[in-house]
């Protein structure tokens, strides 16, 4: 029996890339999925290539605050517990700062952080009157260091890690884990969906991210974790994972090599 073998887990971002490909593995780790993002029709898809039936579709928009009370009632109406949370709903940029108008930067941190926080605490009492949960959430390996066109994204994604890190520790002895997972580059469509400074996607595949790690073989990593209740995990290539070892006991030099490291 798997960790997820019958457990609810609640995915967001469902409707491709990461999220499509943990709903595959999800599934076949016998757990009862429920898939979320903006795109009801991408939602469908996904279901369709579940292997089980009664995947429950819950569109929702981490931008609009309104729409997730009614998700999380449907979600307990339908289903009637939620074990695993897992935030992978968000949203990149490949823009310079100062070509980035503020309203993009509103938008990133509505969706990447204000979205998964209100979210998360709608879940939480759920979780705290059922004694058990675990909360996963997606960040980035931008969240544990900046780098050139992504300033509202790491910026976002460093706010999770502070917010995250913060709750685990209010959870302690509560039976509910917390759990942060920070993908290196992975080769999806975020940076054909990333915005630019004026708010427009990029509409192009970076070569960073084409070369990055397999989303399959992501997923299979990532709920390793998440079943080894591993705190926060690395997960992605030599060069990302450099970049954290330099960060973290050279960051002079780090400083110096990051001006220099393609990242588009």
């Amino acid at each position: 029996m798997t960790y997820f073998e019958s457990k609810s887990v609640w995915v967001t971002g469902a409707s491709s890339g990461i999220g499509e490909t943990l709903c595959y593995a999800l599934d076949k780790a016998g757990a009862k999925i429920i898939l979320s993002s903006r795109n009801a029709k991408g939602l469908e898809k996904v279901r369709q290539n579940l292997k089980q039936t009664d995947a429950l579709i819950v569109p929702l928009d981490l931008a609009d605050p309104d729409s997730l009370p009614r998700a999380v009632e449907k979600v307990m109406q339908k289903i009637g517990r939620i074990d695993i949370l897992i935030n992978n709903g968000g949203i990149s940029q490949r823009s310079l700062a100062i070509e980035t108008n503020t309203a993009v930067d509103q938008r990133i941190m509505h969706v990447n952080y204000f979205g998964t926080v209100a979210l998360t605490k709608l879940v939480l009492p759920i979780m705290l009157a059922q004694q058990s949960g675990h909360i996963v959430t997606v960040s980035s390996v931008a969240g544990l260091y900046g780098t050139p066109y992504r300033s509202a994204y790491a910026a976002s994604k460093h706010a999770l890690h502070g917010f995250f890190d913060s709750l685990r520790a209010e959870l302690h002895q509560k039976g509910i884990y917390v759990t942060l997972i920070c993908p290196g580059f992975v080769n999806t469509a975020i940076s054909i969906h990333a915005l630019t400074g004026d708010g427009t996607p990029l509409n192009s595949m970076d070569a960073a991210t084409s070369s990055g790690i397999q989303p399959d073989v992501f997923a299979q990593k990532m709920l390793a974790a998440i079943a080894a209740k591993h705190n926060r995990k690395v997960i992605g290539g030599f060069k990302e994972k450099f970049g954290i070892f330099m960060k973290r006991f050279y960051p002079s030099l780090f400083d110096k090599l990051i001006v220099r490291i393609k990242v588009r």
